[in-house]
Protein backbone atom coordinates (compact mmCIF):
# COMPACT_ATOMS: atom_id res chain seq x y z
CA UNK A 1 0.00 0.00 0.00
CA UNK A 2 2.82 2.61 1.16
CA UNK A 3 4.84 1.47 -2.48
CA UNK A 4 1.71 2.15 -4.44
CA UNK A 5 1.10 5.52 -2.56
CA UNK A 6 4.58 6.52 -3.19
CA UNK A 7 4.25 5.99 -7.25
CA UNK A 8 0.73 8.03 -6.94
CA UNK A 9 2.90 10.90 -5.00
CA UNK A 10 5.29 10.65 -7.56
CA UNK A 11 2.57 10.64 -10.81
CA UNK A 12 0.73 13.74 -9.18
CA UNK A 13 4.23 16.19 -8.70
CA UNK A 14 4.99 14.94 -12.47
CA UNK A 15 8.58 14.08 -10.88
CA UNK A 16 10.59 10.67 -12.07
CA UNK A 17 11.24 9.57 -8.60
CA UNK A 18 14.95 8.81 -9.46
CA UNK A 19 15.63 8.41 -5.83
CA UNK A 20 18.28 6.37 -5.23
CA UNK A 21 20.09 8.90 -7.48
CA UNK A 22 22.92 6.44 -7.46
CA UNK A 23 23.90 2.88 -5.95
CA UNK A 24 27.33 0.87 -5.66
CA UNK A 25 28.73 -1.93 -3.74
CA UNK A 26 31.07 -1.13 -1.02
CA UNK A 27 31.99 -4.41 0.17
CA UNK A 28 30.86 -8.00 -0.57
CA UNK A 29 26.86 -7.90 0.86
CA UNK A 30 27.13 -3.82 1.59
CA UNK A 31 25.12 -1.51 -0.41
CA UNK A 32 25.63 2.43 -0.68
CA UNK A 33 22.46 4.15 -2.27
CA UNK A 34 23.06 8.13 -2.48
CA UNK A 35 19.62 9.43 -2.05
CA UNK A 36 18.68 13.18 -2.61
CA UNK A 37 15.85 13.41 0.58
CA UNK A 38 12.83 12.40 -1.64
CA UNK A 39 10.60 9.41 -1.76
CA UNK A 40 11.74 6.34 -3.52
CA UNK A 41 12.53 2.80 -3.19
CA UNK A 42 15.18 0.31 -4.17
CA UNK A 43 14.42 -3.51 -4.67
CA UNK A 44 17.23 -6.15 -3.21
CA UNK A 45 16.84 -9.49 -4.22
CA UNK A 46 17.65 -12.72 -1.71
CA UNK A 47 18.82 -15.09 -4.21
CA UNK A 48 20.05 -13.76 -7.07
CA UNK A 49 19.52 -16.43 -10.11
CA UNK A 50 16.29 -17.48 -11.52
CA UNK A 51 17.35 -21.08 -10.87
CA UNK A 52 18.19 -20.47 -7.51
CA UNK A 53 14.18 -19.17 -7.17
CA UNK A 54 12.94 -21.72 -9.20
CA UNK A 55 14.52 -24.56 -7.67
CA UNK A 56 12.70 -23.73 -4.28
CA UNK A 57 9.37 -25.32 -3.86
CA UNK A 58 7.69 -21.89 -3.01
CA UNK A 59 9.59 -20.38 -6.07
CA UNK A 60 10.11 -17.81 -3.63
CA UNK A 61 7.17 -16.84 -2.56
CA UNK A 62 7.74 -17.49 1.61
CA UNK A 63 11.03 -15.75 1.59
CA UNK A 64 10.58 -13.94 4.70
CA UNK A 65 12.73 -10.71 5.55
CA UNK A 66 14.30 -8.99 8.43
CA UNK A 67 15.58 -5.38 9.04
CA UNK A 68 17.80 -5.49 11.95
CA UNK A 69 16.67 -8.61 13.31
CA UNK A 70 13.00 -7.26 13.25
CA UNK A 71 10.42 -9.30 10.85
CA UNK A 72 8.64 -7.53 8.09
CA UNK A 73 5.47 -7.84 6.42
CA UNK A 74 6.45 -8.02 2.73
CA UNK A 75 7.47 -11.45 1.59
CA UNK A 76 9.34 -12.95 -1.21
CA UNK A 77 12.37 -13.31 -3.19
CA UNK A 78 12.61 -9.21 -4.06
CA UNK A 79 12.06 -6.85 -1.07
CA UNK A 80 11.43 -2.90 -2.11
CA UNK A 81 13.55 -0.25 0.52
CA UNK A 82 11.60 1.82 0.93
CA UNK A 83 13.75 5.82 0.97
CA UNK A 84 12.41 8.80 3.11
CA UNK A 85 14.82 11.72 3.20
CA UNK A 86 17.87 10.01 5.18
CA UNK A 87 15.82 6.61 6.20
CA UNK A 88 16.07 2.81 4.67
CA UNK A 89 19.11 2.24 6.21
CA UNK A 90 19.54 -0.86 7.95
CA UNK A 91 20.59 -4.90 7.82
CA UNK A 92 18.45 -6.72 5.55
CA UNK A 93 18.31 -10.37 5.73
CA UNK A 94 16.18 -12.75 4.18
CA UNK A 95 15.48 -16.35 5.40
CA UNK A 96 13.65 -19.27 4.48
CA UNK A 97 9.95 -20.46 5.98
CA UNK A 98 12.42 -22.39 8.30
CA UNK A 99 13.97 -19.35 10.19
CA UNK A 100 17.49 -20.23 7.82
CA UNK A 101 19.39 -17.58 6.61
CA UNK A 102 19.72 -17.18 3.05
CA UNK A 103 21.05 -14.08 2.16
CA UNK A 104 21.86 -10.63 3.98
CA UNK A 105 22.46 -6.77 2.69
CA UNK A 106 23.50 -3.97 4.97
CA UNK A 107 22.28 -0.80 3.31
CA UNK A 108 24.15 2.42 3.57
CA UNK A 109 22.96 5.86 2.89
CA UNK A 110 24.70 8.51 1.37
CA UNK A 111 23.01 11.91 1.23
CA UNK A 112 23.58 14.38 -1.36
CA UNK A 113 27.10 16.85 -0.41
CA UNK A 114 24.65 19.65 -0.15
CA UNK A 115 21.83 18.14 2.61
CA UNK A 116 24.13 16.38 4.80
CA UNK A 117 24.92 16.87 8.13
CA UNK A 118 28.73 15.97 8.43
CA UNK A 119 29.69 12.91 10.61
CA UNK A 120 33.48 13.97 11.19
CA UNK A 121 34.28 18.06 12.46
CA UNK A 122 37.01 19.90 10.72
CA UNK A 123 40.18 20.24 12.55
CA UNK A 124 42.77 22.50 11.43
CA UNK A 125 40.38 23.12 8.20
CA UNK A 126 40.50 20.03 7.55
CA UNK A 127 38.49 16.50 8.47
CA UNK A 128 41.47 13.81 8.24
CA UNK A 129 44.56 14.59 9.52
CA UNK A 130 47.51 13.13 8.47
CA UNK A 131 51.39 12.57 9.49
CA UNK A 132 54.43 10.50 9.31
CA UNK A 133 57.14 9.97 11.63
CA UNK A 134 59.87 9.43 8.72
CA UNK A 135 60.05 8.70 5.04
CA UNK A 136 59.93 4.90 5.35
CA UNK A 137 56.83 4.44 3.73
CA UNK A 138 54.32 4.56 7.48
CA UNK A 139 51.56 7.12 7.77
CA UNK A 140 48.71 8.13 10.41
CA UNK A 141 45.35 9.69 9.99
CA UNK A 142 42.55 10.91 12.53
CA UNK A 143 39.59 12.29 12.65
CA UNK A 144 37.56 13.88 15.15
CA UNK A 145 34.10 12.56 15.33
CA UNK A 146 30.84 14.69 15.75
CA UNK A 147 29.78 13.82 19.49
CA UNK A 148 26.19 13.05 18.08
CA UNK A 149 27.07 11.23 15.36
CA UNK A 150 29.86 8.73 16.53
CA UNK A 151 30.64 5.32 14.42
CA UNK A 152 33.14 2.98 12.39
CA UNK A 153 34.78 2.75 9.93
CA UNK A 154 32.98 1.06 7.04
CA UNK A 155 35.98 0.80 4.12
CA UNK A 156 39.56 1.73 3.28
CA UNK A 157 41.13 2.86 0.08
CA UNK A 158 44.65 3.58 0.19
CA UNK A 159 47.01 4.23 -3.50
CA UNK A 160 49.13 6.15 -5.09
CA UNK A 161 47.57 8.49 -8.43
CA UNK A 162 49.36 6.76 -10.54
CA UNK A 163 48.44 3.16 -9.43
CA UNK A 164 45.31 2.14 -12.43
CA UNK A 165 41.80 2.19 -11.36
CA UNK A 166 41.88 -1.87 -10.58
CA UNK A 167 42.91 -1.14 -7.22
CA UNK A 168 41.21 -3.69 -5.01
CA UNK A 169 41.02 -3.28 -1.49
CA UNK A 170 39.78 -5.75 1.09
CA UNK A 171 39.37 -6.01 4.99
CA UNK A 172 40.14 -8.91 6.98
CA UNK A 173 37.30 -10.89 9.31
CA UNK A 174 38.16 -8.45 12.22
CA UNK A 175 36.77 -5.26 9.95
CA UNK A 176 40.07 -3.55 11.52
CA UNK A 177 42.69 -4.84 9.20
CA UNK A 178 42.67 -3.14 5.60
CA UNK A 179 44.86 -4.09 2.23
CA UNK A 180 44.47 -1.72 -0.79
CA UNK A 181 46.68 -3.71 -3.85
CA UNK A 182 47.35 -3.56 -7.61
CA UNK A 183 50.22 -5.54 -9.63
CA UNK A 184 52.68 -2.82 -8.31
CA UNK A 185 52.18 -1.43 -5.04
CA UNK A 186 49.99 -2.82 -1.68
CA UNK A 187 49.15 -0.66 1.08
CA UNK A 188 47.94 -2.06 4.46
CA UNK A 189 46.18 0.06 6.89
CA UNK A 190 44.83 -0.98 10.74
CA UNK A 191 42.16 0.72 12.49
CA UNK A 192 42.65 1.43 15.61
CA UNK A 193 41.25 0.43 19.18
CA UNK A 194 39.20 3.84 19.56
CA UNK A 195 38.11 4.03 15.82
CA UNK A 196 38.80 7.44 15.05
CA UNK A 197 42.50 7.14 13.43
CA UNK A 198 44.62 4.67 11.05
CA UNK A 199 47.78 3.52 10.84
CA UNK A 200 48.90 2.71 6.77
CA UNK A 201 51.97 1.39 5.13
CA UNK A 202 53.21 1.51 1.90
CA UNK A 203 55.08 -1.64 1.42
CA UNK A 204 56.55 -0.25 -1.69
CA UNK A 205 57.93 2.84 -0.80
CA UNK A 206 61.27 3.54 -1.13
CA UNK A 207 62.95 6.69 1.75
CA UNK A 208 65.85 7.23 -0.84
CA UNK A 209 63.94 7.88 -3.88
CA UNK A 210 62.19 11.18 -4.83
CA UNK A 211 58.39 11.01 -4.09
CA UNK A 212 57.26 11.81 -8.07
CA UNK A 213 53.54 10.65 -7.17
CA UNK A 214 50.84 11.47 -4.51
CA UNK A 215 49.25 9.39 -1.91
CA UNK A 216 45.81 9.74 -2.16
CA UNK A 217 43.77 7.74 1.02
CA UNK A 218 39.56 7.56 1.45
CA UNK A 219 37.66 7.03 4.57
CA UNK A 220 33.94 5.82 4.39
CA UNK A 221 32.36 6.46 8.18
CA UNK A 222 28.93 4.79 8.89
CA UNK A 223 27.14 5.27 12.20
CA UNK A 224 24.95 3.33 13.99
CA UNK A 225 21.44 4.64 11.96
CA UNK A 226 23.32 3.27 8.65
CA UNK A 227 24.29 6.95 7.51
CA UNK A 228 27.80 6.56 5.16
CA UNK A 229 29.98 9.77 4.40
CA UNK A 230 33.27 9.81 2.40
CA UNK A 231 36.42 11.80 3.27
CA UNK A 232 39.46 12.08 1.75
CA UNK A 233 42.81 13.71 1.16
CA UNK A 234 45.77 13.88 -0.96
CA UNK A 235 49.73 14.13 0.56
CA UNK A 236 53.26 13.57 -0.49
CA UNK A 237 55.38 12.01 2.83
CA UNK A 238 57.11 14.91 2.59
CA UNK A 239 53.94 17.23 3.41
CA UNK A 240 52.87 15.27 6.60
CA UNK A 241 56.41 14.53 8.06
CA UNK A 242 56.44 15.23 11.27
CA UNK A 243 59.41 13.90 13.42
CA UNK A 244 58.92 12.53 17.37
CA UNK A 245 60.21 13.82 19.98
CA UNK A 246 63.94 15.10 20.57
CA UNK A 247 65.89 13.54 23.50
CA UNK A 248 67.36 16.07 25.62
CA UNK A 249 70.14 15.86 28.25
CA UNK A 250 72.17 18.51 30.63
CA UNK A 251 75.87 18.16 30.32
CA UNK A 252 76.25 20.92 33.49
CA UNK A 253 74.41 23.93 34.10
CA UNK A 254 75.75 25.86 31.19
CA UNK A 255 75.67 23.47 28.07
CA UNK A 256 72.78 20.85 27.18
CA UNK A 257 72.57 18.46 24.11
CA UNK A 258 69.93 16.59 22.50
CA UNK A 259 69.79 13.58 19.89
CA UNK A 260 67.32 12.83 16.71
CA UNK A 261 64.49 10.83 17.56
CA UNK A 262 64.75 6.96 17.38
CA UNK A 263 62.43 6.97 15.07
CA UNK A 264 63.63 9.52 12.42
CA UNK A 265 64.99 7.88 8.98
CA UNK A 266 69.00 7.19 9.07
CA UNK A 267 71.97 8.38 7.63
CA UNK A 268 70.99 11.86 8.93
CA UNK A 269 73.41 13.61 6.67
CA UNK A 270 70.58 12.16 3.84
CA UNK A 271 67.96 13.40 6.24
CA UNK A 272 68.78 16.14 8.34
CA UNK A 273 66.88 17.97 10.95
CA UNK A 274 66.15 21.42 11.79
CA UNK A 275 66.26 21.88 15.20
CA UNK A 276 64.26 25.22 17.58
CA UNK A 277 65.69 25.79 20.70
CA UNK A 278 63.60 28.28 23.19
CA UNK A 279 65.09 29.61 26.58
CA UNK A 280 62.92 30.42 29.23
CA UNK A 281 63.94 32.80 32.51
CA UNK A 282 60.39 32.13 33.86
CA UNK A 283 59.13 29.68 36.20
CA UNK A 284 55.81 27.97 35.05
CA UNK A 285 54.99 25.57 38.13
CA UNK A 286 51.38 24.70 36.77
CA UNK A 287 52.06 25.09 33.17
CA UNK A 288 50.51 21.56 31.35
CA UNK A 289 53.41 22.61 28.88
CA UNK A 290 55.92 25.56 29.58
CA UNK A 291 57.14 25.16 25.91
CA UNK A 292 53.75 26.53 24.68
CA UNK A 293 52.67 28.55 27.43
CA UNK A 294 55.22 30.89 27.92
CA UNK A 295 56.90 33.62 25.64
CA UNK A 296 61.00 32.71 25.92
CA UNK A 297 63.60 34.60 26.33
CA UNK A 298 65.61 32.92 23.85
CA UNK A 299 65.09 31.32 19.83
CA UNK A 300 67.49 30.19 18.11
CA UNK A 301 67.11 27.43 15.18
CA UNK A 302 70.13 25.02 15.01
CA UNK A 303 70.46 23.26 11.32
CA UNK A 304 72.48 19.54 12.22
CA UNK A 305 73.08 16.48 10.82
CA UNK A 306 75.05 14.68 13.99
CA UNK A 307 74.70 15.24 17.89
CA UNK A 308 73.90 18.74 18.94
CA UNK A 309 74.36 20.85 22.01
CA UNK A 310 73.57 24.97 23.06
CA UNK A 311 74.90 26.91 25.69
CA UNK A 312 72.29 27.88 28.31
CA UNK A 313 71.83 31.69 29.40
CA UNK A 314 72.43 32.47 33.20
CA UNK A 315 69.33 31.91 35.63
CA UNK A 316 67.57 29.72 32.56
CA UNK A 317 64.92 27.68 34.21
CA UNK A 318 63.40 25.85 31.30
CA UNK A 319 64.87 24.89 28.35
CA UNK A 320 62.85 23.64 25.46
CA UNK A 321 63.75 21.49 21.67
CA UNK A 322 61.61 20.85 18.76
CA UNK A 323 62.77 19.73 15.21
CA UNK A 324 61.63 19.53 11.79
CA UNK A 325 62.68 18.05 8.25
CA UNK A 326 65.36 20.62 6.97
CA UNK A 327 63.74 19.77 3.17
CA UNK A 328 60.43 20.14 3.30
CA UNK A 329 57.74 23.19 4.84
CA UNK A 330 55.73 20.62 7.35
CA UNK A 331 55.06 20.68 10.31
CA UNK A 332 57.48 21.25 13.63
CA UNK A 333 57.59 18.34 15.72
CA UNK A 334 56.23 18.49 19.63
CA UNK A 335 58.02 20.58 21.97
CA UNK A 336 60.41 18.59 24.32
CA UNK A 337 61.51 20.38 27.55
CA UNK A 338 64.15 20.08 30.60
CA UNK A 339 63.87 22.14 33.74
Amino acid sequence: MKLFAINIICAFLHVSCQNPTDHWTLVPNTLVLEVDGGLGQYPLSCLDSAEEVMSRDDQGRDIIWKKNGEELPQKGNVYSVQLEESLGGGNYTCHSKNGSLLNHTVVLIKEEESKRKRILIKTDQDYLKCSAQNYNGDFHCSWTWHRSRVGEVAFIRVQRVSDSNDTHCTVDVSGQLWTCSTGQRKFRCSVDDSGQSISCLDEQHCPYAEEIHLIYISVYVKTEHFLVENYSKYFYLSEIVKPDKVRISEVNKSLIEWTYPSSWASPYSYFPLTFQIAQFRKECRNCANPCTELKPTKMLTVHSSDRCSSKVKHKTKTVCVRAKDAFSNSEWGEWSHIR
